[in-house]
């Protein structure tokens, strides 16, 4: 289990959290057929088609037991799965020494370094699962700090949701990762600084028995975790890779 399975298994699952979300009921089915057809070729060229085989498997597992609007019945346990699995892949194993035809020809130089397919595989599978499946977790976690509060308060809980979060919670989370991979850790704190002063005005007219300071400090604290998680996975990949 090597570090490109983590690559595709978070391919695979942000791959069809995305076509969930914004593909149309009717077309979702063929446009996943073509998606899952893309990566079998993908993976097939890198020697990592059991690979791929497995990572679909995990993304359908995925889907059902992770509701696009969260608060499955089995409640974080894929995304400890799908998080467990991926630090061992990249931690415990890291990349392959062959990397079938693709590996053969691949080239890419970087000012830091040349770079391995396996890693631009991780990469680019990590920045596709912040796009929706991040979102998909941290609305897991809002739906269950919202029935922790329905359960203590009067309150209706759609009160508290704040707006925006589903644009800005990707971009937010890549820009982290970013800076992170960067060492711009001073930058960091000044993005969690700025979201928290933009936020104010909407909390600060919350009302008494509201729970908007809860969703943003649950949501907030979440989608950071999910970011620097990613980070470190990348940033570990790269070293064992040097």
């Amino acid at each position: 289990m090597e570090m490109i399975f983590a690559g595709l298994m978070l391919l695979a699952v942000g791959a069809a959290d995305l076509v969930r979300q914004f593909v149309p009921r009717r077309s979702r089915v063929w446009v996943s057929a073509c998606a899952f057809v893309v990566l079998l070729v993908v993976a097939a060229a890198a020697d990592a088609l059991a690979y791929a085989m497995a990572a679909s498997a995990v993304a359908t597992v995925w889907l059902l037991l992770m509701p696009s609007a969260g608060g499955g019945r089995a409640g974080f346990l894929p995304v400890v799965g799908v998080a467990t699995v991926s630090a061992v892949a990249v931690v415990g194993f890291g990349e392959r020494s062959e990397s079938g035809p693709w590996g053969t020809i691949w080239q890419l130089v970087t000012p830091a370094g040349p770079v391995s397919l396996d890693l631009v595989i991780l990469v680019v599978g990590v920045g596709v699962f912040l796009l929706e499946s991040a979102n998909v977790v941290v609305r897991s976690g809002l739906r269950s700090e919202n029935a922790a509060l329905s359960s203590d308060s009067d309150a209706p809980a759609q009160d508290g949701v704040l707006r925006g979060g589903r644009l800005i919670g990707p971009l937010e989370r890549i820009l982290v990762v970013a800076l992170a991979l960067a060492g711009a850790y001073t930058l960091i704190a000044a993005v969690f600084a700025a979201k928290g002063i933009v936020r104010f005005p909407e909390i600060s007219r919350d009302t008494a028995h509201g729970n908007r300071a809860e969703y943003f400090l649950v949501g907030s604290l979440l989608s950071w975790v999910i970011a620097l998680a990613a980070a470190f996975l990348v940033w570990w990949a790269y070293r064992t890779a040097l």
